[in-house]
């Protein structure tokens, strides 16, 4: 973009007043028990939320709220790297049987969950040298201790067939003894799921005491445990008071607590006034200079340390990038491709904006973008030759590389397989048709296996003659549009008719995880260090979940199960690259780009890190008072 092109953004900021956050809503107000104004944190989500029940969601903008209200047993430190698990709500690191199938964790004791109508005025906790329950006095708060026994609801809720929990096969995977059987006896019956049932894979063996039993060595469990977007404690008191809309009523023990929500539009959250004494704390390695540099600034600050997060739903680039631009906004996650030359030319934050004080991060994220296709549907699906050959060839169509250049402007790197960078598995040497570009091979797919224009009409048919349209679900935003266009043109050269199916992004999402779409091109990130939840993408016992392409090859599956109860170490290695070549040779999914992606932040958003495999970090930042004065002023 040029001088004059930027201008004209700069001249019509206005545009972006109507559709950005609001002001930094009481910026300038003292907050109840603040010493001063209170610190609000801004930014946009490009895509909308869906629900803020941890059981029933899998998108990443959701997931990026639920961790800051609902807390795990573990978390990740979060100036380490490579990444490490430290305690959050347990108290210590778990005692692990020597076959990794029993897994103990004590909670420590005195975690609260936020204040909440649903607990009806009984403070539960520790009761002068008894464990007992109280009845909270006229003005005590409406809150209760956190237990062992929180832990056993919240995971029996991922069973719990009511909920649909999409991330209920990846749980299922990790073999807690009787957990599936609880959740086939309720469908068997059709009656409701039986939340007191005990069962040996999970129980509370006294207050603050919780125990898994596992059918099958799990070495890397712990990293379930550390899943807080998901895994998160749930009070059952406050499920069972908000029934059908509890997500849109999350309470928690962690730092924040939803305040406001305007559907798809605007999400606000506050500091929990009744979260623990937690202070900041790291251990970053000792040649990290930013994360020293972090601890050494933030190291024994209390947690958290801004007062309130406002997030709008911005979808547009432009009007995301210009209230940026305009100050309306802390900080700007995934800068716009379109306008990463004016913000960051050749890696490095523009003059301009380097003057105001802004600072850019930029990493390789590890995420993976894909083309998916539904495995039942009769055109794209199957494991026929034929069909196996059409998804090839659509892939080797695809121009990836013009798609970096044009549309995320150099901001990604092609990816050869579906493991992403940064977990444990990927390989950067690593090479398969998956990365490969080559239309004439594509055409020679489709000519073998009877892809033929009969009717001449200058498109493919089916081998059968019949029509030949390929129906791809894509969502009403200036970045699909330019993608889809690219890719109508990439299919036309070798044949191939398109028809874009547009909805939002949830809508696509529910489709998918339904079977009720042809085509789809969706994201995914990781949520923890091991690369194999990458491949559950292809696992027959996720399909409905995780496996939204409905892929299912017994080979594949045998090959999941192993990789599964091994250590890390070679042998396991060797069964990742066996995982990936088959993922290339079946194609349920095209693998397109890992992101490079840059994050900008305004003067007043210090400590700001980008995370690797957690969504939780806004308790980890400050706002800067006075250089939000200082803004004010220019």
């Amino acid at each position: 973009m040029n001088a004059a092109s930027f201008a004209t953004l700069l001249s019509t900021a206005a545009v972006a007043a109507a559709l950005a956050a609001p002001l930094r809503a009481g910026a300038t107000t003292a907050d109840a028990g603040a010493a001063g104004p209170q610190k609000v944190l801004r930014y946009a989500f490009r895509v909308a939320e869906t629900s803020f029940d941890p059981a029933q969601v899998n998108d990443l903008y959701s997931r990026t709220v639920t961790p800051h209200i609902f807390e795990g047993l573990y978390s990740y430190d979060h100036l380490a790297r490579p990444a490490k698990i430290r305690p959050l709500t347990a108290d210590g690191m778990p005692e692990v049987s020597a076959d990794f199938q029993t897994w103990t964790v004590r909670v420590r004791p005195g975690i609260f969950f936020a204040e909440d109508p649903a607990f009806k005025g009984v403070n539960a906790g520790v009761n002068a040298g008894a464990n007992a329950d109280t009845k909270a006095g006229p003005s005590a708060p409406a809150r209760r201790e956190l237990t062992a026994a929180d832990y056993v609801y919240s995971f029996k809720r991922f069973a719990d067939p009511a909920l649909k929990s999409p991330t209920w096969t990846g749980l299922e995977q990790q073999g807690i003894v009787g957990l599936a059987a609880l959740r086939q006896q309720a469908l068997d019956s059709k009656k409701p799921f039986d939340y007191d049932r005990p069962i040996e894979g999970l129980q509370a063996l006294d207050r603050y005491t919780l125990r898994f039993r596992l059918q099958a060595p799990r070495p890397r469990f712990v990293q379930t445990l550390a899943t807080s977007d998901l895994y998160g404690a749930v009070a059952r008191e406050v499920a069972e008071a908000y029934g059908s809309d509890i997500g849109a009523h999350p309470v928690g023990t962690g730092p924040f607590r939803l305040v406001q929500w305007r559907r798809s539009s605007f999400i606000a959250l506050e500091r929990n006034p009744g979260y623990r004494e937690r202070y900041y704390d790291a251990e970053p390695a000792a040649d990290d200079a930013e994360g020293q540099a972090l601890l050494a600034r933030f190291k024994g600050r209390r947690l958290p340390m801004v007062d309130r997060v406002e997030i709008s739903i911005i979808e547009e680039e432009q009007p995301r990038w210009l209230s940026f631009l305009q100050g309306r906004h802390d900080f700007i996650e995934q800068m716009p491709s379109e306008f990463i030359d004016v913000a960051m030319p050749n890696g490095r934050v523009a003059p301009n904006l380097a003057r105001q004080g802004v600072q850019g991060y930029r990493i390789v994220r590890p995420d993976v973008f894909l083309v998916l296709y539904n495995m039942e549907h009769p055109v794209v699906g199957g494991l026929a030759p034929e069909r196996v050959a059409l998804r090839r060839a659509i892939g080797l169509a695809l121009d990836v590389p013009r798609e970096i250049a044009r549309v995320w402007r150099g901001q990604a790197i092609p990816a050869q397989a579906p493991i992403v960078p940064g977990t444990l598995g990927y390989d950067p040497a690593f090479k398969s048709e998956m990365g490969d570009y080559d239309p004439a091979r594509a055409k020679a797919l489709l000519d073998l296996y009877g892809y033929a224009d009969r009717d001449g009409d200058g498109w493919r048919d089916l081998p059968d003659g019949r029509p030949l349209v390929l129906e791809i679900s894509t969502q009403p935003d200036n970045q699909s549009r330019a993608i889809d266009d690219l890719r109508a043109r990439n299919l036309a050269a070798v044949g191939l008719r398109v028809l874009y199916k547009p909805a939002k992004w949830p809508e696509n999402l529910k489709a998918a995880r339904s079977g009720k779409y042809m085509m789809w091109r969706v994201g995914g990130s990781a949520a923890a260090p091991d690369g194999q939840p990458s491949l559950a993408r292809y696992h027959g016992a996720q399909i409905g979940g995780q496996n939204m392409a409905r892929f299912s090859l017994p080979a594949f599956d045998a090959l999941y199960a192993r990789m599964e109860l091994m250590p890390d170490g070679p042998e396991r290695e060797a069964l990742f690259r066996d995982a990936k070549l088959i993922a290339a040779a079946y194609a349920p999914y095209k693998t397109l780009i890992h992101r490079i992606v840059t994050d900008l932040a305004q003067p007043q958003l210090t400590g700001y890190r980008r995370a690797l495999f957690w969504q939780d970090w806004w308790h980890m930042v400050d706002i800067d008072s006075a250089a939000v004065a200082a803004a004010a002023k220019r």
